[in-house]
């Protein structure tokens, strides 16, 4: 009897993902093949544009030059015009200053729901409220969220920051998210600042992304059939390590939950007995990817393929002002992408 694969549906990249990713690769494709600049790179991006160290890695290829800092770009470069691009987790103030500061032509690939977050902090700030926001320490998403306002925005990771929080019965509050995490995720830190500040406010409107928590209703539903279940994604993914999570909270006691970059570090033994493997991916992995793992998995005998979610994403940003009109900007030539349920 044929071993049976259930894909998640959605799954891979979100609106925010190919955004990005697309900014880069306009550049790469309009300034590279023209040498505008010849001894200089196409681009220069700030950070990993995506959490996916295939993606990093396939437009490092291709003449793209990532750094940690700004202060990494030769001011020469910058005399020249190559432009710099900052990731779809965005950055703070400060980062921005020095970009300005430098003259350095910015294509700000930020993901915009990221952005609202952003000027909801600069909006809340204005209006006297602390700003509590639940995120992971570190995350390149939180860096440039608390730095709009450092002194009145902070973070809480986790139950235990939040009882460590204190203010005064008068002190106006609003509660707001990193994107990337989940409802299920912060229910019991939420349940914890509203027990201790029972007046804490919440924006209008949810934080978090649509893309993350439809991947998460989505791979509970596939943990739930499946014996085992395999995530494709980045150990600094924040999307990714949870989507891993999640499935191993709705597996039967036995199951197991992987997260993995590529097949090549699928072990066969993984599994051994299992009659259903459950496949997802984050918010930033190519579909290549997870065709791999089904490719391996048909090979070990899972070859009966079926589908489980079924939300269906509509959502597109525009590209970023300063690519608007280029060719190849329009999203259509996007190389990886994840439009529906397909192996």
């Amino acid at each position: 009897m044929a071993g049976r694969i259930i894909l998640a549906d959605p799954r891979g990249f979100c609106a925010g993902v190919d955004r990005a990713i697309l900014a880069v690769r306009t550049i790469l494709s309009s300034e590279a093949e023209h040498a505008m600049r010849p001894g200089f790179p196409p681009v220069f991006v700030r950070r990993q544009i995506v959490h996916n160290r295939h993606v990093v890695e396939d437009l490092a290829s291709q003449g793209a030059v990532f750094v940690d800092e700004l202060a990494q770009i030769p001011q020469d470069a910058v005399d020249a015009g190559v432009p710099v691009v900052f990731s779809a987790h965005g950055v703070s103030p400060v980062v921005q200053e020095e970009a300005r500061r430098r003259g350095m032509r910015i294509i700000d690939a930020t993901c915009p729901l990221v952005s609202k977050v952003h000027r909801e902090v600069l909006r809340f700030v204005r209006e006297g409220y602390e700003i509590v926001y639940i995120g992971h320490h570190g995350h390149d998403e939180a860096v440039g969220v608390i730095g709009e306002a450092p002194e009145r925005v902070h973070l809480v990771d986790g139950i235990e920051d939040a009882r460590a929080l204190e203010f005064a019965p008068d002190q106006r509050l609003v509660l707001l998210t990193q994107t990337t995490l989940s409802v299920d995720e912060t229910a019991d830190v939420v349940a914890a600042l509203k027990a201790r500040f029972p007046w804490i406010e919440e924006p209008p409107s949810s934080d978090i992304c649509y893309a993350t928590q439809n991947r998460q209703t989505a791979v509970k539903q596939v943990a739930g059939q499946s014996d085992c279940v395999v995530i494709v994604g980045s150990a600094n993914s924040s999307n990714s390590v949870r989507l891993m999570e999640v499935a191993q909270q709705e597996l039967p006691p036995a199951g197991r939950a992987y997260r993995i970059d590529d097949a090549s570090e699928m072990s066969r033994e993984w599994f051994a007995g299992a009659h259903t493997v459950g496949v997802s991916s984050g918010a930033s992995v190519p579909e290549e990817l997870v065709s791999g793992v089904v490719a391996a998995l048909e090979r070990w005998g899972f070859t009966d393929v079926e589908y489980a979610g079924g939300i269906k994403e509509t959502v597109h940003f525009v590209m970023p002002s300063a690519l608007r009109g280029r060719s190849g900007a329009s999203g259509a030539d996007v190389r990886w992408r994840s439009s529906g349920p397909r192996a």
